[in-house]
Order: C-alpha cells, then sequence, then structure tokens
C-alpha cells in the first residue's frame, strides 16, 4: 500500500507539473527547463498556444521567435530536431494539425538536402513514442520516470532558470567559435571518389519522401502558408560535394524540390545557399555548415520582405534555374586548394 501511494503521488507530481507538456499547457511561474528536442516537442506542438512553427534541422535553433513578432505579427513556437529527416517532421507535423488545424497561419520549414536522400521512415533518433501517441497506458514510461522527475521537476525548483521559449534549442556556440581558424582545425576533406554520381540519382528518393512525409500536410492545410528555405551551408560542404562526386546530382535535387513545392499556391520557397558573401566567408561558421545566428536574423527578415525567395513559374523574380546557375558559379569559380592549404 505505501509503495502504491508513493507512486501515486509521483505520478500526481508529474502530471501536475507536466514538465513536457504531454497533458497540458506550462503552468505559470514554475520554471521549466526546455533542452529536449525528441521529449518536449510533441508536448510544444500539442498544447502551447502559437499560430505558427518553425520546423527543420540544427540550421534552425537559432532563430529567435521574438523575431517572427516583431517582423510578420506571428505568435511562433520553434520545434527544432537536429539531424533531422523528412520522417522527424512528419512526425511534428502530425501533431501539429492534428491539435491546431487551420489555427496554423505560417510553417516555416528548413529543408537539409543531405537528409531527403534518406528512407521515408527514418528518423534521425528513435522517438519516445509513448510521448507521440494518445494511448495513456504507456505514459507510464513518463509519469514515473526517474529522469524526469530529478532533472526537469525537482532540478528546476532547486535552481530556478527557466528556458527562454524565445532561443530554445540554441547553439552552444559563443561568438569566438565562428571564425575561419576553428571550422578548419576541426575540418577533415573527404577522400575524393572518382565515379560521379548520376544527375538524377536522387530524385526518387526525394520525390518518396515529399509524397509521404511533406506534401499532404501542405495539401491538406491549403489555408496555411509553408515557407520553404534551403540554408546556406559553407563553401566546406560544396567541397565535400566535389570530393564525393555529386556537384550534378545535389544540384538537381535543390531544382526539384524547389519546383515541386513552389508548384503548391500555399507555398513560398527561399533559396540561401548562393549567398556568396556569406557561404565562402569562414568566418560566419562554427563548422562546416552551422552559421552565426545573425543569419537566422537576416533569413527571418527575408521572410518579411521577400529577398531571396524563388519565384513561381511565370511569375516575376530569380527563379531556381538562376539560383543554381549562381552555385554553379560560386563553387567552380572558388579555390578550394587555397582555402585548404591554410589548415
Amino acid at each position: 500500500v505505501l509503495v502504491a501511494v508513493v507512486f501515486l503521488m509521483i505520478t500526481i507530481l508529474v502530471v501536475y507539473v507536466d514538465p513536457f507538456f504531454h497533458y497540458h499547457p506550462p503552468l505559470k511561474g514554475f520554471p521549466y527547463l526546455v533542452d529536449n528536442q525528441l521529449s518536449q516537442n510533441p508536448g510544444m506542438a500539442a498544447h502551447m498556444e502559437y499560430d505558427s512553427v518553425i520546423l527543420g534541422s540544427s540550421m534552425t535553433v537559432n532563430f529567435q521567435t521574438v523575431w517572427f513578432r516583431e517582423l510578420m505579427d506571428l505568435n511562433t513556437v520553434k520545434l527544432s530536431y537536429s539531424g533531422a529527416f523528412p520522417k522527424d517532421q512528419s512526425n511534428i507535423m502530425e501533431i501539429i494539425f492534428e491539435n491546431k488545424g487551420n489555427q496554423v497561419k505560417t510553417v516555416f520549414l528548413g529543408v537539409d538536402v543531405i537528409t531527403y536522400t534518406g528512407g521515408v521512415e527514418e528518423t534521425k533518433y528513435p522517438i519516445p513514442e509513448y510521448l507521440y501517441d494518445d494511448n495513456y497506458l504507456n505514459d507510464v514510461q513518463y509519469v514515473l520516470n526517474k529522469d524526469v522527475i530529478l532533472n526537469y521537476i525537482l532540478r528546476p525548483i532547486a535552481d530556478p532558470e527557466p528556458t527562454d521559449l524565445s532561443n530554445v534549442y540554441a547553439s552552444w556556440w559563443t561568438e569566438e567559435y565562428y571564425s575561419e581558424d576553428w571550422v578548419l582545425l576541426n575540418y577533415t576533406s573527404p577522400e575524393k571518389v572518382e565515379k560521379e554520381t548520376a544527375p538524377e540519382a536522387y530524385i526518387p528518393s526525394v520525390s518518396e519522401n515529399l509524397d509521404v512525409n511533406i506534401c499532404p500536410y501542405i495539401e491538406d492545410n491549403p489555408e496555411t502558408k509553408f515557407v520553404v528555405f534551403f540554408p546556406p551551408y559553407s563553401i566546406l560542404f560544396w567541397n565535400d560535394v566535389l570530393m564525393e562526386n555529386h556537384l550534378h546530382a545535389t544540384m538537381e535535387e535543390y531544382r526539384y524540390i524547389a519546383n515541386r513545392l513552389n508548384a503548391y499556391e500555399n507555398v513560398e520557397v527561399y533559396f540561401f545557399p548562393a549567398r556568396e558573401e556569406i557561404v565562402c566567408d569562414l568566418d560566419n561558421y562554427a563548422d562546416y555548415s552551422h552559421y552565426h545566428p545573425k543569419f537566422n536574423r537576416y533569413m527571418t527578415e527575408c521572410f518579411a520582405d521577400g529577398e531571396n525567395l524563388v519565384a513561381k513559374e511565370g511569375e516575376e523574380g530569380k527563379t531556381i534555374d538562376e539560383y543554381i546557375k549562381e552555385m554553379y558559379r560560386i563553387v567552380e569559380a572558388f579555390d578550394f586548394k587555397k582555402l585548404l592549404s591554410r589548415k
């Protein structure tokens, strides 16, 4: 009886505080620690108050939601997954639209081409299914979880430093890490691959991922605007592409995704990889792909004013073909040998 009473009291405590927001929105005044994307994103998607969401990989973690309020008057929640595959986006969008429906004005979706060639059921990390489904019977893994009690209830009470949800999941790099010296120190160029990947090689996998994990949400929610954007990886990403001999295949992947998604009326596509002044300056990066938070701010401003927008067919503006042409120019003209000699 004593053991049962203790378990019941623990269960009541976890359900009441609900540090993963599985049952209800956050309590006013409780200093919630939010640092677990896999476990806390589904609860935030279901129970937070918002009208827009930021989705994507670690390329999106340095967006601050206050910028979206300031520039577009949107109440935005950030639901990033580091290394996210399309299936990760699908998992969270299912919860978003099941709970919020037509309340969602805008979805800001970062697209990483390196993950869209994976399997349609592939996720970056195994997800805690009991936090993603509607089966309360398996919630024992949550309500009687030692880590939840110690680290997400008792620890915040003892040391109350609530997470700033505007900047939740932000990367740990401080200013000194954004430098060419640091990036080159930690970069290793891959071995040269002699056989070139065929230009159309990635399209079947990309098409299936869009069919299964992305496009159904765009089609089923025509009143929601989807702002799709390609992040600006550094020029070292393109060194990898050249060394692994899939330049044309990668360019065709960009082209296919942009054209496929831009065909929807409720989709806007933004292309940032061709910002030469950003991608060719390694002082803007902490590693070969992760850029300084000031470029998250820049991209937010672009979403607000339309800069770097990919024109739809028949509309004025820069087309994806023109952006791809610019990418070829940047990559083919860049002196990789000179850059890497500074290692």
